[in-house]
């Protein structure tokens, strides 16, 4: 089995705007906004060296995934996204190891990426989104 990798760490925003300055100031820049309605949230990729990106998301309406997390526990850390090459088998994997999943299966992600989170009481309290990629994107 190959090494793991971080494809980003989601952070939740009331304001993609205002967060954005914050990450520029750091030396990342912006990509363009995408709304993933079956999630319900706006997504702005911060681009920084090499493979590191930051995820803002802003909800869409409060009833949304990112809307609750935000009422709940205020703008911060939402998740932590990490590659997996085959989404089927890594969910496969994980419940055989009693993991339990949110998504049983995968669904549409960001840039049309196959995506599948575990739960937080499988992992620490942490949200881990699995992100499908081609060896060719990394």
């Amino acid at each position: 089995m190959g090494k793991g990798s971080v494809n980003h760490i989601g952070i939740a925003t009331d304001s993609l705007d205002n967060t954005a300055k914050v990450w520029e100031a750091l030396g990342f820049t912006q990509g363009d906004d995408e709304v993933v309605e079956s999630q319900g949230v706006k997504i702005r990729y911060m681009r920084g060296d090499g493979e590191t990106n930051i995820e803002l998301l802003e909800p869409l309406s409060a009833d949304s995934p990112v809307g609750k997390f935000l009422s709940v526990r205020g703008p911060g850390v939402q998740q932590i996204a990490v590659n997996v090459p085959d989404l089927v088998s890594k969910i496969y994997q994980l419940k055989g190891m009693g993991i339990r999943m949110i998504n049983d299966e995968p669904i549409l992600g960001s840039n049309g990426h196959k995506i599948a989170f575990i739960h937080p009481s499988s992992c620490g309290g942490v949200l881990v989104e699995l992100v499908e990629y081609e060896q060719s994107e990394l």
